[in-house]
């Protein structure tokens, strides 16, 4: 269950404010660390892109990126469930921290050295990817414990916010940096940025490791695995709000083909895409402050509907769109829509979900959260290289929009979903 001081007031005598989860010690850390750490893993992911394009002029080679993501999180992110509820949480994310760092650091050197292939891009990407399959089932299952319940959706808009704010500094910093001084920077920054993270881990007062079942003790199993995709296949809106997301994701995924918009359609060079990058978070952090100033909507289920049909046709209006400031505002609010839809999924999810399962949950949800959009990326580059960009970004976005009409249709868990 979530951290509960009885010493601490709770209910009207502790006023409700945008902020209110940062009174919390070892939420803070854990949050301040990761605004700096995602600002430096946004840049990279930019500058990826970017370094990839000039390398090769190919928009498959941009999705096959994806496809780099993709596998390590699908092979590994079921291990790294189950191990995320056997052993400290908070010890397990330093690990994964410090494998993130040396894969960053090891693609800034071979870049200053003067990288002449992509494989070496590829190769440490995967070997992230499979990083990260292990640290974030670890992240989303201590989180709750670093709060009180009822600060809980507060969390998680900050949580949200935090990663936009990356979004939104990471990619037009690494778009001044790429037109200044090349990717291998870029790649050095993010290795640093890691650093933030590990330290407040070390700082943390909260004891990472899972509850204890003394009737069922945890092991790393098959069992284990097997107990986990039982509990998520027989709850129907936990599978209704995954497959919903993966749909929206893998269809509507425009990201990966910004440099080709950036550079041969808009015309605006890295500059530009940097500040394109950054549009989605710029709508989704305006949307992150008042999500976490209001606090709990109401019908949440059918507003996650309505924010992933909003999303598609966002990235329907940015496929047709050849004006540079036009473009920026429907990515804007398609960051928005996806942003309301995002923090409102990962509340439902972690809130019907026990703490003991919580890593087991979240690693199923990673194939349909982190898979969907990267191997939307393979999709997209793969439908570019043979339609153009263009038209693969708008039938995404109508796939998109079919996706939600679908689940308003059928949905029935999801859409009368409330929490009041």
């Amino acid at each position: 269950m979530p951290k509960f001081d009885p010493a601490k007031p709770t209910g009207a005598l502790e006023r409700q404010t945008a902020f209110s989860s940062l009174r919390h010690r070892d939420f803070r850390l854990l949050w301040m660390g990761q605004i700096v750490s995602i600002t430096g893993s946004q840049m990279q992911l930019a500058a990826i892109n970017w370094h990839i394009y000039l390398l090769t002029g190919s928009a498959l080679a941009l999705g096959l990126v994806g496809a780099c993501r993709a596998v390590p999180i699908i092979l590994c992110s079921l291990a790294g469930g189950v191990v995320a509820d056997v052993v400290d949480r908070r010890r397990l994310m330093m690990t994964t921290q410090a494998v993130m760092l040396l894969c960053s650091a090891i693609l800034a050197i071979v870049t200053f050295r003067g990288l002449l292939h992509v494989w070496p891009i590829f190769l440490l990407t995967a070997i992230a990817s499979a990083a990260w399959a292990f640290d974030t089932p670890a992240r989303q299952g201590l989180m709750p414990t670093l709060v009180p319940l009822k600060d809980f959706p507060n969390a998680v808009s900050l949580s949200m916010l935090m990663f936009q704010v990356g979004l939104i500094v990471g990619p037009p910093l690494a778009g001044f940096l790429l037109a200044s001084h090349g990717p291998a920077l870029v790649y050095t920054i993010n290795a640093a940025s890691f650093v933030a993270v590990i330290l407040g881990l070390a700082l943390m007062r909260t004891s990472g490791r899972p509850e204890k079942d003394e009737s069922q003790p945890a092991r790393i199993s098959l069992a284990a695995l097997l107990e986990g995709l039982r509990f998520v296949w027989r709850t129907p809106i936990i599978v209704q709000t995954m497959t919903l997301d993966f749909m929206a994701t893998f269809f509507a995924s425009a990201n990966q083909l910004l440099p080709i918009f950036a550079k041969d359609i808009l015309r605006v060079g890295a500059q530009g895409y940097g500040f394109l990058a950054a549009a989605p978070a710029g709508g989704a952090v305006v949307t992150g402050l008042v999500m976490a100033r209001l606090g709990t909507l109401k019908r949440q289920g059918l507003v996650v509907i309505v924010s992933i049909a909003v999303f598609g046709a966002a990235t329907i209006a940015f496929g047709l769109s050849r004006v540079f400031w036009v473009s920026w505002l429907v990515l804007a609010i398609g960051g928005a829509a996806d942003t309301i839809s995002t923090i409102l999924r990962q509340t439902i999810r972690q809130l019907v979900t026990p703490n003991k399962l919580r890593g087991r949950m979240t690693s199923v949800n990673m194939i349909f959260f982190m898979g969907g959009p990267q191997l939307g990326e393979v999709e997209a580059g793969t439908v570019a290289a043979l339609i153009g960009a263009p038209l693969s970004v708008v039938t995404g976005g109508a796939a998109c929009l079919i996706a939600a009409a679908i689940a308003l249709g059928t949905a029935k868990n999801l859409r009368e979903y409330e929490v009041k």
